[in-house]
């Protein structure tokens, strides 16, 4: 299930992009329903590409166009299955970048290795950081991103980072539902920052959030909430909804204490197992996600609404291109 939301946008094009031979967009594997939205919005075709897989697993990529002088975006989530979405980016990166592309910005509406953003004990990795390491290395001049698990990761790169919400369609979507006695909920602390600034844009909701202590990765114990829902309508907002383990049993807290009614809002739909199980098993009125990554069918259930930020994406592409203000769209 879809549904296209109008968001409070005004398009800055001054002139059609047909005449701009200037601006070039691309497309991995990884979301290519996304990225054909994108282009639709921004009145231009996805350019040509040469994408192949060899039999030992290494990946090819090859430019069917001159991008020479030209401003190259490139839109790529690295989703399932991660390091292959990953490494596909990095080699589009330096194919364009031997093209001789003016600019490469590669568009990532998704930032896997995320949550690997510091170091927690000892002898680990801070992959987010590698990553960032990687692209920038590969040629990329400038990221594009949307709903960083950790904010901080833009200071892991040396090169522009635009960083853009999900918020604007969530909230839209939101609003049209004309709902009552809300109250916005942080499903851990971690995510207060997050859920006040959600809450202030629904005409400053009260806040409540859900105090949890993780024994190990993709396992919550749920403690108590710090707050009252009870008899309202509870909005769990958080970026991502994984194995869904954090936000189901923050639901099930909720029902306990007396909310009437709870939504779940997210906008990256990473749903690893058992997430559909959870999601779907009575929990919520609706789960609410954004298509940054594609829901295959066999992930799909009665509850879930999947919005479109394809919009979204373009406006901020256009006016990277032009040079304009991004935040401006989110004032």
């Amino acid at each position: 299930m879809s549904r296209s939301a109008t968001l409070p946008l005004q398009s800055s094009m001054l002139t059609p992009l047909s005449e701009n031979n200037r601006l070039r967009l691309f497309s991995g594997s990884a979301n290519i329903p996304l990225a054909q939205e994108v282009a639709r919005y921004l009145g231009m075709d996805l350019g040509p590409m040469v994408r192949k897989q060899f039999a030992d697993g290494e990946l090819y990529v090859q430019i069917q166009e001159s991008i020479r002088g030209c401003d190259v975006y490139l839109i790529q989530p690295s989703c399932r299955p991660v390091n292959d979405h990953l490494m596909e980016l990095l080699i589009m990166i330096d194919a364009c970048r031997r093209a001789s592309a003016r600019q490469i910005t590669a568009v990532i509406p998704y930032y896997g290795y995320a949550r690997a953003d510091r170091k927690t004990a000892g002898r680990e990795s801070i992959a987010a950081k590698l990553v960032a390491n990687l692209m920038t290395e590969a040629g990329a001049n400038r990221i594009l991103a949307m709903d960083l698990h950790s904010a901080q990761i833009q200071g892991y790169f040396d090169i522009p980072f635009d960083h853009v919400y999900g918020s604007p369609v969530l909230l839209d979507y939101l609003a049209s539902k004309q709902l009552s006695d809300l109250v916005v909920v942080s499903p851990d602390v971690g995510g207060v920052a997050r859920a006040r600034a959600f809450a202030k844009k629904l005409n400053d909701a009260p806040l409540a959030i859900i105090d949890k202590r993780r024994q190990a990765h993709n396992v919550a114990e749920v403690m108590n909430v710090i707050g009252d829902v009870a008899g309202k309508t509870a909005v769990l907002v958080d970026d991502m909804i994984d194995t869904a383990g954090t936000i189901s049993e923050g639901a099930r807290l909720l029902r306990e204490v007396g909310a009437r009614q709870i939504y779940a809002c997210a906008t990256h739909a990473v749903f690893s197992p058992p997430a559909v199980e959870r999601l779907s098993s009575g929990l919520f009125e609706e789960v609410i996600v954004t298509n940054t990554i594609p829901v295959p069918e066999s992930n799909q259930f009665e509850q879930l609404r999947t919005l479109t930020v394809a919009n979204l994406l373009g406006e901020t592409i256009w006016r990277i291109h032009e040079d304009s203000s991004v935040s401006s769209m989110f004032r």
